[in-house]
């Protein structure tokens, strides 16, 4: 006879209902906790035990991975809006930096569980490599925001290569310097993406728009 609980696990997307919850549940304890979020935490926060969250996700790996690409979609479609708004260019380009550096003030324990290892080593999961996987993270960045430029400037000949290279190497700039400001508070966020505009501006300012792309 089928229990009322196996029998909701069975409706259709109640796999993916109980999923987004326990995501939710692991959210709130890496808003919590930050890197030093645990499986043992994050199962308690969910009412369940640890090899019911392990067969969700297969160890805490499959459990950041699953977090990284939530906050990576919302992220990315932040600033693809940033991108597309109807403003000038520079604008955007200031938009699109600043939604990035807001989007990690907001949630700087989200931020530095995606992008930094626990500096607790006796935690029993100190195996974990956090670089191992948030390299990835910003090769998607890297590769989305590529897109984004080729589909909207003309860079000429060779122009899909260039928009990788620019792709890539502004979400490293990105990366590096909100790590570092995030950390310092060295200055206002508003100075910060003024003067990441400008080192940015250069060939942005001079570069048409691809005449069969949306525009930038």
């Amino acid at each position: 006879m089928q229990t009322t609980q196996e029998a909701g696990a069975s409706e259709p997307g109640a796999g993916d209902r109980r999923r987004r919850e326990l995501l939710e549940a692991a959210d709130r304890v890496v808003l919590r906790d930050g890197p030093k979020a645990s499986m043992n935490a994050i199962a308690a926060e969910a009412g369940i035990t640890k090899p019911i969250l392990y067969r969700h996700f297969g160890d805490k790996a499959g459990l950041y991975q699953a977090l990284a690409v939530r906050h990576t979609d919302a992220l990315l479609d932040s600033l693809r809006a940033a991108l597309d708004a109807p403003a000038e260019r520079r604008s955007r380009v200031e938009s699109t930096l600043d939604t990035y550096l807001a989007a990690i003030e907001a949630r700087p324990q989200v931020y530095r569980f995606l992008m930094h290892p626990a500096e607790d080593s006796q935690s029993t999961e100190r195996g974990f490599d956090v670089g191992l996987h948030s390299a990835p993270l910003l090769r998607r960045l890297g590769e989305e925001l590529a897109e984004v430029v080729g589909e909207r400037v003309d860079l000429g000949p060779g122009g899909e290569q260039l928009a990788r290279i620019w792709g890539h190497g502004i979400v490293g700039m990105m990366h590096a310097a909100g790590d570092w400001w995030l950390g310092e508070r060295p200055c206002a966020r508003a100075d910060l993406v003024a003067g990441l505009t400008d080192l940015l501006w250069g060939r942005l300012a001079t570069a048409g728009n691809r005449e069969d792309g949306p525009g930038f």
